[in-house]
């Protein structure tokens, strides 16, 4: 598959590791620090000039830091002149905020999406949102939402060979 680099955020290693093998391509040699004041450092390390590029990095565990770490990612690739960057986010991070029930109460989940979409995001790819709202609260970035009834999702299609199904 010529023009697409998969990258691993360290949310789950190993999930983007499975990605990668089942589409037969390597992970992207990514480099992700702290500094003593706990600031995040992403360092990509190799070219994404031209190319297709698919970060996978899940919003649970240390939420706050596995999404800033993505933001970073997202900013990297597009600065580093990449054709095209997708988000795949298992887990779509701050999901349950995603209305306004008091007054008062912020849109998180939009939030995090505009954050997404600022960063450069083209598209992201997620599963099991919330609430739909969510899917059109971004309006540069494509969502792709992805639950047990989807059988068809074509920017994930792209990536994935025609012979295998989705299960």
């Amino acid at each position: 598959m010529p023009n697409i680099k998969i990258f691993s955020g360290s949310s789950h290693p190993d999930l983007s590791q499975k990605i990668a093998d089942r589409l037969g391509l390597e992970l992207g040699k990514v480099v992700t620090k702290k500094f003593s004041n706990q600031e995040t450092c992403v360092e990509i390390g190799e070219s994404v000039r031209g190319e297709d590029v698919y970060i996978v990095q899940s919003g649970c565990g240390e939420i706050n830091d596995n999404l800033m770490e993505l933001l970073i990612m997202i900013n990297a690739c597009k600065i580093a002149s990449a054709s095209r960057v997708t988000a795949v986010i298992p887990c779509f991070p701050y999901a349950r905020q995603d209305k306004k029930d008091k007054s008062r109460a912020p849109i998180s989940a939009k939030l995090v999406a505009n954050m997404l979409s600022v960063s450069g995001a083209d598209h992201i790819i997620t599963m099991d949102l919330h609430a739909s709202q969510i899917q059109v609260s971004s309006s540069k970035t494509n969502f792709c939402w992805c639950h047990q009834g989807v059988r068809h999702i074509d920017p994930w299609h792209l990536l994935w060979p025609s012979h295998l199904t989705y299960q």
